[in-house]
């Protein structure tokens, strides 16, 4: 069962007080929204990433752009699904990217965090990693610009089209682009083209 997110409209004048306090700045509002949110922002979140570890790390990412974004708010009203919403969106981004790096390699264990492993598959979790960092080294600076900004950094794709100053669309071609020749590379030991 889906936790509710604490609505706005169970804390009626303190709640949307609290909410203009943190538009204007005042960090002290905000961090007591946080603890107010927090916690069902986390059920949310685990229900869709189905992983503790992960569901709290991206609950830190969610208030962290709720904070740069709160300005962007227009109704206090309308906070806690507007906190919501990045909340999904950010889980629908963190599934995605995990989809995508267990493309990379087909051992999906060596990249997923918090198994179980003995030490021989421990050996070979940094065994694969070794390649795929051996294999960034062998891309070009763009693909591996590309690939480490979206992979390592966990760059959105809006992040990365604002960063490398191109289209939306060239961000998601480049990638493609290198994630096949870091495949090609990692499955053939070749060099790409």
């Amino acid at each position: 069962m889906m936790a509710q997110v604490e609505s706005v409209a169970d804390m009626p004048e303190e709640g949307e007080s609290l909410i203009d306090r943190a538009r204007a700045g005042d960090r002290t509002a905000y961090g007591e929204l946080v603890r107010r949110f927090r916690p069902a922002i986390y059920s949310v979140l685990l229900t869709w990433l189905r992983d503790p570890a992960e569901a709290d790390d991206v609950a830190q990412d969610v208030f962290l752009h709720s904070m740069r974004k709160i300005g962007q708010l227009r109704d206090s009203r309308c906070f806690s699904s507007w906190l919501r919403q990045i909340a999904v969106r950010l889980a629908l981004n963190r599934l995605n990217r995990r989809r995508l790096v267990s493309r990379l390699n087909p051992t999906r264990q060596a990249f997923l965090p918090g198994s179980d492993a003995d030490p021989l598959d421990e050996i070979v979790r940094a065994e694969e990693q070794g390649k795929v960092h051996e294999g960034l080294s062998h891309l070009k600076p763009l693909d591996r610009a590309m690939l480490e900004a979206f992979y390592l950094r966990s760059r959105s794709l809006r992040e990365m089209s604002a960063e490398f100053d191109v289209p939306l669309g060239t961000i998601k071609r480049r990638l493609h682009t290198a994630r096949q020749r870091l495949r090609q590379i990692l499955e053939l030991g070749e060099r790409p083209m």
